[in-house]
């Protein structure tokens, strides 16, 4: 080895502006706060495949609102921005829960009008409902009608139909 290499290789390293700022927060603290980025995202992660899971759920419906607050480009997010992100999540899978339940709950009500007409069509004539009312796909319609017509609308001979599907 010549003699300039051997003197390049003994120059210690010269702290530069960038090494200063890497020396201001001691290591446990650095050490938390990676901690606490790897928790946010794993939450954030998880969040994100319920809201995806919702989303999917909800298609026949419409759909769910996911938008969640645009953050200002790609960049590393302070813990604030995300925990804002995180919670800003936890409110849209919440909303989307209450939605999937609200429409569990019609379709139980549909499905309790369905059997009452099943049971008693003259009770409940010219009822409807629908295949999506029932959350079923296709677009047929259950409906109480008179059996034979007029004649048997007069006699009180009502069934229960299911329609052969769309138009």
């Amino acid at each position: 080895m010549s003699a300039a290499a051997t003197a390049a290789v003994a120059v210690p390293h010269r702290r530069t502006a960038q090494d200063e700022g890497r020396g201001d927060r001691p290591r446990p603290a650095r050490d938390a706060e990676r901690e606490a980025r790897r928790s946010l995202r794993a939450q954030i992660a998880r969040l994100d495949a319920q809201l995806a899971a919702a989303v999917a759920a909800s298609i026949p419906d419409g759909g769910i609102d996911t938008a969640v607050p645009a953050l200002d480009g790609p960049r590393l997010l302070a813990l604030g921005e995300l925990e804002a992100l995180r919670d800003a999540l936890a409110g849209r899978v919440a909303e989307a829960h209450d939605r999937l339940a609200a429409r569990a709950r019609r379709h139980t009500a549909a499905r309790a009008e369905l059997d009452r007409m099943l049971a008693d069509p003259a009770a409940n004539r010219r009822r409807r409902i629908s295949l999506r009312e029932l959350g079923e796909p296709g677009c047929g319609v259950w409906q109480v009608r008179p059996h034979r017509g007029l004649i048997g609308m007069l006699l009180g001979w009502w069934r229960v139909t299911l329609s052969s599907g769309c138009p």
